[in-house]
């Protein structure tokens, strides 16, 4: 099927700024929307943004105007740089995608995600 690889997670002050990426690989015939959702310790997870295969983005309230979605159709990759980070975008962040596999199947798949962490 389909393998979704996290990177770039790490530990920063607030302020900084990290840049994830997350490549996609298997029997890919297209890749509609891919996105990145976060999950801090005892709560649910959550979206933070989403990009569709026009470039259509979708940003969670909480992030708009200091993280940015962006994807790179050719590589099956799609990156989310974070600005201005703060304590509470502590996380461990999960990339998503999904689209259509070789036989013509949906896929619907999740990376195993990487850490964000944000010193005060």
């Amino acid at each position: 099927q389909v393998q979704l690889v996290e990177s770039g997670g790490g530990l920063v002050q607030a302020g900084g700024s990290l840049r994830l990426s997350c490549a996609a690989s298997g029997s890919i015939v297209r890749i509609n929307n891919m996105g990145w959702y976060r999950q801090a310790p005892g709560k649910q997870r959550e979206l933070v943004a989403t990009i569709t295969d026009g470039g259509s983005t979708n940003y969670a309230d909480s992030v708009k105007g200091r993280f940015t979605i962006s994807r790179e159709n050719a590589k099956n990759t799609v990156y989310l740089q974070m600005n201005s980070l703060k304590p509470e975008d502590a996380a461990v962040y999960f990339c998503t995608a999904n689209g259509v596999v070789n036989g013509h199947e949906w896929f619907n798949d999740w990376g195993q995600g990487t850490q964000v962490a944000v010193s005060s």
